[in-house]
């Protein structure tokens, strides 16, 4: 059995208030509601975790091999707290405002009040543009949409003068699509060396997304190569002996990810199915 701790744990990788009166009476009813939405996300995190127990079955894996990393952009802020109490301390943010601000937020109100509690490492899964670089490299665990020379050499520069190591995964684009961002295969490798030979970076592996499409062998076929991509480049290419993970795989695919070699998942709608986030999230503004 895959235990919760094993696939939430990555080793080594892996706000003032607007109006305090309107934010208690948000925590008053959100505290009211806790009982529900911690049984919610119990039961939407196990059901995830039966089927990533499930395709290490069939692919022959072993379960706690596999991590993931709840995509948390569409989460109200009371559901996110409440998956922490879960257990689960990797989270993954598309924009770097939003990124930022979550992060204040949680570090003003714990989700967890034990001292030996784990602390949240947040992980950049959207595009990154260079100017929004220097904002989370100071405390950003993992930036998955590394794609670009002059992108590596701003983060790498700014890790320089805040005295960081930034892990970092190259964003391959698998399918080929030109609306998508993500280093061409033919082009992965070689930037590859390019950041490992970066000493404020560190080159932890490769990610990348299927095509948004029904036809799972299409999906398939994209993940197989990429996995390939990802052997040829452990064995062949000077990239760094840090370079050990897959990031592939997200609500909608990840069980054929799993299939396929993935060692690290992004999992959002199906851990927050009907939590969408609105007007009434305790979430204060900046």
């Amino acid at each position: 059995m895959m235990s919760l701790t094993s696939i939430m744990c990555l080793p080594e990788l892996f706000l003032a208030v607007r109006d305090d009166s309107v934010y208690d009476r948000r925590m008053r009813k959100s505290y009211c509601n806790m009982g529900v939405l911690d049984e919610k996300l119990r039961g939407n995190l196990g059901s995830v975790v039966g089927r990533i127990e499930q395709a290490c079955l069939r692919a022959r894996r072993e379960p706690a091999d596999v991590r993931m990393i709840a995509v948390t952009k569409y989460a109200p802020i009371e559901a996110i707290a409440a998956l922490v109490r879960l257990g689960m301390v990797d989270l993954g943010e598309s924009r770097v405002q939003q990124l930022v601000e979550r992060r204040e937020y949680f570090e003003k109100y714990p989700p967890r009040e034990e001292p030996d509690a784990p602390p949240i490492r947040w992980h950049m899964i959207g595009q990154l543009q260079r100017n929004k670089v220097k904002p989370i490299v100071p405390f950003v665990t993992l930036i998955h949409t590394v794609d670009r020379l002059r992108l590596v050499e701003d983060i790498s520069k700014r890790a320089e003068s805040v005295g960081r190591r930034v892990d970092v995964l190259l964003e391959v684009n698998g399918g080929d699509e030109p609306q998508k961002g993500g280093a061409a295969v033919c082009a992965a490798a070689h930037l590859g060396e390019q950041i490992a030979s970066m000493p404020a970076l560190r080159l932890r592996g490769l990610m990348s997304m299927a095509p948004n499409i029904e036809d799972g062998d299409d999906v398939r076929r994209v993940f197989t190569r990429v996995r390939e991509l990802y052997d040829e480049m452990r064995s062949d290419y000077d990239v760094g002996a840090a370079f050990n993970v897959l990031s592939m795989g997200m609500s909608s695919d990840f069980e054929i990810a799993v299939e396929c070699g993935a060692n690290l998942v992004r999992i959002g709608s199906a851990l927050f199915e009907g939590m969408q986030e609105n007007e009434e999230s305790i979430l204060p503004s900046v």
